[in-house]
C-alpha cells in the first residue's frame, strides 16, 4: 500500500488537477465509495454556483488517502486549474506550527508552561490590564506561557475594551505579513499595550501565538522561520511550508477569492502579494505562513501518530497527549466544547454539535480552510481553499461531515 508521503509525491510529479496516485480503495479503508460523492458534490456545487474558485480536499486514514483531490481553479481570470499541490495562504493554521515549535522547547527543559512569560520576554513584564469603563488595572497574577497556547493570555485581534489602543497601533486585525518590523520588534511595541482581561479569565482569540513565536526566538536563539525549517518543516519534508514565497513557487500560489454582495472577487494575486513582494520581515507565528495541502497532512499525521512521522519524532506522546487534552472547560473557544493546547479538542460525543469523535482536534484558516484529527478513527481531514471575506458559507465545516458520514467501520 502507498504511503501517504508516495502519494503526494506521485501527485506533485505529476501535476494534474486530480491527484496522480490512485487513493487508498474506499472499502477498504472503511469508507463508502458511494458516500464520498457527497463530498465532490458539495464542493462541485460551490464552485459550480460561483461561491468557491477551487480547493483540494484530503480523507487519510492510517497514514493512507482515501480522498486527496483538486478541484476547480486557482486562478480564474487566467483558466489555471487548482492543482494538489497548489501553494495556500494558511493564516491561523500557522498556529499549530508555532505551538508544535513551542513544545519542542519545552520538552528540552527550557521552560515551565506555569512560568511568566516576562522572565523570557522582559517587554512584558510591566502589562497593565484595560477596564470597560476606561483605565487600566494592575495584573492578579502574572501572565504565562500557558496563557498564549491556551488564548487566555487577553490578547485580542483588537476587540476589548483596549481597542483604541490596538487601533492606535494598527493593530485591527490578525493580518501582520506586510509590517514594515521585525518579529522582535513588533512584540516590544504590542507589549507597551494594555491586555484585554486579566491573564487566565477568558479565552480570548488574537495575537498570543506570535507572542508565542517570539519566545521560541528568544529560547532558541533562532529566528523563528529558520527554527520551524530546521527543527520541524525540514524533517518532516515539507518543502512548501514556509514563511514567504520563492519566486521559483509563486506560480503555485493561488489566488485570494471573496465573496461579496453573494458574488466571487477576485481579492488578492501572486502578482500582488506581501508573501511575494512585501517587505518579507515580520514572521507571524499566530498567522503568517503557507503551505500545500499535502505538506499540511504530513504535519497533522505526525501529531496523529503522536508526535512521529516516517522515522521523525518531533515530540513525545505524552506531549501530544498534553495539547490535546482540554486545558479551559467551559471557558473553551472554538468549534467543539474543549480546548488544548494550540487547537479545539472534542471532549465528548456532541461537543461539536456536529458529526465527530471524543478526542478529536483541529482548528482552521481565516482564509476558510479547515482540518480535523480524529485520534479515535486514525483519521485526518483537511479541506483548503483561499476564500475570504467567505460570506454566509459553510462548506469548509460541511465537508468535515460529508467526510464522517461516508466511514462505515
Amino acid at each position: 500500500m502507498r504511503t501517504f508521503l508516495a502519494a503526494v509525491a506521485l501527485a506533485c510529479a505529476a501535476m494534474t488537477q486530480a491527484a496522480a496516485a490512485p487513493p487508498e480503495p474506499a472499502l477498504v479503508a472503511g469508507f463508502s465509495t458511494e458516500r464520498l460523492h457527497r463530498l465532490d458534490a458539495a464542493i462541485d456545487e460551490q464552485i459550480r454556483q460561483q461561491q468557491l474558485a477551487g480547493a483540494v480536499m484530503v480523507v487519510a486514514r492510517d497514514g493512507r488517502p482515501v480522498v486527496f483531490k483538486a478541484y476547480g481553479q486557482r486562478d480564474i481570470e487566467n483558466g489555471k486549474p487548482m492543482r494538489t499541490d497548489t501553494i495556500f495562504r494558511i493564516a491561523s493554521m500557522t498556529k499549530a506550527l508555532t505551538t508544535v515549535a513551542a513544545m519542542m522547547l519545552y520538552e528540552e527543559g527550557r521552560f515551565l508552561l506555569k512560568e511568566p512569560v516576562s522572565r523570557y520576554l522582559p517587554a512584558f513584564a510591566n502589562l497593565r490590564v484595560a477596564l470597560a469603563g476606561g483605565g487600566t488595572e494592575k495584573l492578579r497574577r502574572p501572565l504565562t506561557i500557558h496563557d498564549l497556547l491556551t488564548h487566555t493570555a487577553g490578547m485580542s485581534y483588537g476587540a476589548g475594551p483596549a481597542s483604541a489602543d490596538y487601533a492606535k497601533a494598527g493593530l485591527i486585525d490578525w493580518y501582520l505579513v506586510g509590517n514594515d518590523e521585525t518579529l522582535a520588534q513588533w512584540a516590544d511595541r504590542f507589549a507597551a499595550l494594555p491586555l484585554q482581561g486579566q491573564p487566565g479569565e477568558a479565552f480570548t482569540y488574537g495575537f498570543a501565538t506570535d507572542v508565542l513565536g517570539r519566545l521560541v526566538e528568544v529560547v532558541s536563539g533562532q529566528p523563528l522561520d529558520r527554527f520551524i525549517r530546521e527543527r520541524i518543516t525540514g524533517p518532516l519534508r515539507m518543502p512548501d511550508t514556509s514563511f514567504f514565497l520563492p519566486a521559483d513557487k509563486v506560480d503555485r500560489l493561488a489566488n485570494v477569492y471573496g465573496l461579496e454582495n453573494g458574488r466571487l472577487k477576485l481579492m488578492e494575486t501572486p502578482s500582488r502579494s506581501d508573501f511575494v513582494d512585501g517587505p518579507r520581515k515580520l514572521l507571524s507565528g499566530g498567522a503568517g505562513m503557507l503551505s500545500t495541502a499535502g505538506d499540511y497532512t504530513r504535519f497533522l499525521q505526525m501529531l496523529l501518530n503522536k508526535g512521529e512521522l516516517d522515522g521523525v519524532r518531533l515530540l513525545a506522546p505524552k506531549t501530544v497527549e498534553l495539547m490535546t487534552a482540554d486545558h479551559l472547560g467551559n471557558r473553551s473557544g472554538g468549534d467543539a466544547d474543549g480546548f488544548g493546547l494550540g487547537f479545539w479538542v472534542n471532549v465528548r460525543m456532541g461537543g461539536f454539535r456536529e458529526l465527530g469523535s471524543e478526542g478529536a482536534f483541529g482548528w482552521g484558516s481565516a482564509y476558510f480552510p479547515q482540518y480535523t484529527v480524529d485520534p479515535k478513527e486514525r483519521l485526518v481531514i483537511l479541506f483548503m481553499t483561499q476564500l475570504r471575506p467567505a460570506g454566509n458559507s459553510t462548506l469548509h465545516l460541511r465537508v468535515r461531515n460529508l467526510a464522517y458520514q461516508a466511514l462505515l467501520r
